[in-house]
């Protein structure tokens, strides 16, 4: 197996787009996480969206519930995250995590995902 590979990250302003692209081959569950660096600490690992690419089933966290779109492309083994509408509170390093197991996709916890990518940044100001 080979670690999600992440890349796409930018910086833009409020009400603009970006599109992550993630590439995973052979996983069957693929998510991305968002995680705030801040100046004296790190926020959280949290759950943005996933996908189970063999089934096509989709999850998002309620914070971008419409304005996010996770899709796949199978023929190219690639996973992408359509972001829309972006806000400062999406800045953050975006992850990309997967996993073998079935059953977990929908939960969008850390400790269900023991494959990740090395982040890229997004920064969105006002």
């Amino acid at each position: 197996l080979v670690q999600p590979v992440e890349s796409g990250g930018g910086s833009v302003q409020t009400g603009q787009s970006l599109r992550l692209s993630c590439v995973a081959s052979e996983y069957t569950c693929v998510a991305w996480f968002r995680q705030a660096i801040g100046k004296e600490r790190e926020g959280e690992r949290v759950g943005v969206a996933s996908i189970s690419p063999g089934e096509g089933t989709v999850f998002y966290a309620d914070s971008v519930k419409g304005r996010f779109t996770i899709s796949q492309d199978s023929a190219m083994n690639t996973v992408y995250l359509q972001m829309n509408s972006l806000q400062p509170a999406d800045t953050g390093v975006y992850y990309c995590a997967a996993d073998l197991r079935r059953g977990y996709c929908h939960m969008l916890k850390k400790f269900v995902f023991n494959y990740w990518g090395q982040g890229t940044q997004v920064t969105v100001s006002s």
